[in-house]
């Protein structure tokens, strides 16, 4: 009884920031606030149930939340609640809700209010949609319900060309990542058809990812010729999947919508940045894990791109002088790192989703932080040229303060072998031993200079941004003042969970995930999936080299000094 109640109000999740849409669209001029009240109710309600399933979950390990319901021929309606998608929901409604309470001193001024919360939860509904799907179709309708809120927000301020221009290059970018998801579902489709020689099985619904995990094996024995060389259909699959995963998450060579996607409002910026859009991609890549292991070079090439993505950005934050366009490559940057960690699964296997996933929702507390922080500093001084600004930490010191500690989150400072460290330090430094561990079972050594080199850059820019905004004398009579406490507060709460999430849960979440793939709704054998995929799986490694596992630290110091200097 208790977990059927659970099944269905799990449907809620979704439903309710959908229904605060239409509510809020149609009747929020009339309310107060615009109807903020509404959108940021729901979320609430929404997170609630999240926490209280995924807490039920941590109870009871097999107890996966599924339900799904026939609609029509080829599209199932279902919902899927296991590790994985329990700690995006839990992040996703939190981190949106926290934005959607900031909005409403950040937006109190603009008329179009009502518009921008109507927006701001289908968005977040979209976005929880994409999470709780259980097959591969629904969740690529939530992904293109996704792209369409994130064209009607980075447009949101439409009678700026510069926002149109901006919404219009997002949506047509991010397509092209889109085709390639959907040809890779229509060619998956079509596979399967041929695996069951055109007699789909009654009562099943083939699309399900329980159902497609099951087929791995004739997926990957399925081959054909591509330039003269035999591949895997299963690898085409991936990789297509791989390629909208590409543009969703700003990855290389697909990155370029995401700096102009600063033309919205800074709330916005955050949502798309921490909260919902770019996250889809990497939890696409988390959640068709199995697929991956089972085929053969496509965990490489996640790596490769993901590696080369988190350096190349880095070195463009760096140049840059407007404070938002310096968070963006920032996030297409951490995109690139949980891409590569995803990629290490070629040597750790399931523990690359854990690393990847643990750093995603760490990502979203500071980097949420740091775009709050920005717009704080932006709601006061009225300019984004840091070129502009310094000294702002006198008057605006909470803003200064979590600033701060986001700023040391996303370098990752910690001391190593210890439970002393920002939840960046726990994440990423986890994702960079990864790639060593790969280094030394391949004597490839490029994922690890990526991840390293990238460290540097990062805690250069950062304190770049850090020094030039809040630091030393105004460079202009910009006046301003601190924020309102609607604003300072959910800053302060973001603050705490930068600091302290890492060290409180690592163990924990490593452990939980462990059973995404291993429960009552799906069984999947990571390791003999490996061998399928031509994967030489390392278990039970520790004991790396001193100076490796001080590194990451050493190249956070040295950035710091460096950014200081300059």
């Amino acid at each position: 009884m208790v977990k059927m109640a659970i099944e269905y109000l799990a449907f809620l999740i979704p439903l309710l920031p959908a229904l605060a849409f239409v509510i809020t669209f149609f009747f929020g001029k009339k309310m107060y606030s615009g109807g903020a009240l509404i959108p940021i109710g729901a979320i609430a309600i929404s997170c609630i149930l999240s926490v209280l399933i995924t807490i039920n979950l941590l109870q009871n390990p097999e107890e996966v939340v599924h339900q799904s319901f026939h609609w029509f021929a080829i599209l199932n309606l279902g919902i899927l609640i296991d590790p994985l998608a329990a700690v995006m929901l839990c992040m996703v409604s939190f981190v949106s809700l926290l934005i959607h309470i900031y909005a409403v001193g950040y937006m109190s001024h603009d008329p179009a209010k009502p518009r921008y919360f109507a927006e701001t939860a289908l968005f977040t509904a979209a976005m929880l949609g994409v999470v709780l799907s259980d097959n591969i179709l629904q969740l690529f309708i939530c992904w293109e319900l996704v792209g369409l809120c994130s064209y009607l927000l980075i447009g949101f301020w439409f009678q700026k060309p510069s926002a149109a221009a901006a919404a219009k290059k997002a949506f047509l970018t991010t397509r092209v990542g889109d085709v390639m998801f959907l040809t890779g579902i229509i060619i998956l489709f079509s596979s399967i058809f041929t695996i069951y020689n055109g007699n789909l099985p009654e009562g099943v619904y083939v699309l399900q990812f329980s159902e497609i995990f099951k087929l791995i094996p004739e997926l990957s024995a399925m081959h054909t010729t591509i330039l003269g060389s035999e591949v895997s259909m299963l690898t085409i699959i991936t990789l297509l999947f791989f390629g909208g995963a590409v543009g969703k998450s700003g990855q290389f060579p697909l990155h370029v919508w995401l700096p102009d996607a600063m033309e919205g409002p800074t709330t916005v910026s955050a949502l798309i940045h921490a909260a919902t859009m770019v996250t889809a991609g990497v939890y696409l890549v988390a959640r068709t894990f199995p697929m991956f292991m089972g085929a053969p070079d496509a965990l490489i090439v996640v790596a490769y791109v993901g590696g080369f993505t988190a350096l190349f950005a880095s070195t463009m934050g760096i140049v840059m002088n407007d404070i938002k366009r310096v968070l963006a490559f920032s996030t297409i940057s951490q995109l690139g790192y949980m891409m590569l960690g995803l990629g290490m699964g070629a040597v750790v296997g399931m523990e690359a989703v854990g690393v990847s996933m643990f750093h995603l929702i760490n990502h979203a507390f500071f980097k949420a932080l740091l775009f709050l922080c920005a717009g704080s500093v932006i709601h006061s001084v009225g300019t984004q040229d840091m070129r502009q600004m310094g000294g702002v930490g006198k008057i605006m010191p909470i803003t200064f303060i979590t600033m701060l500690i986001a700023s040391l989150a996303l370098a990752g400072f910690g001391i190593p072998d210890t439970s002393i460290g920002t939840s960046g330090f726990f994440s990423k430094d986890a994702i960079i031993e990864t790639t060593y561990l790969f280094g030394t079972e391949t004597g490839n050594f490029i994922p690890y200079i990526f991840g390293i080199v990238a460290a540097l850059l990062t805690s250069i820019y950062i304190f770049r941004l850090l020094f030039m905004t809040f630091t030393g004398k105004p460079r202009t009579d910009y006046g301003g003042h601190e924020s309102p406490s609607s604003m300072t507060g959910p800053l302060s709460i973001l603050a705490v969970l930068a600091l302290f999430f890492g060290a409180l849960t690592q163990t924990k979440f490593y452990h939980f995930l462990e059973g995404t793939f291993e429960n009552s709704f799906v069984h999947v054998n990571i390791d003999h999936l490996a061998e399928l995929g031509h994967y030489h799986l390392v278990h039970g490694h520790h004991g790396e080299p001193l100076l490796i596992l001080w590194m990451p630290i050493i190249v956070g110091v040295a950035g710091l000094l460096i950014s200081f200097l300059i």
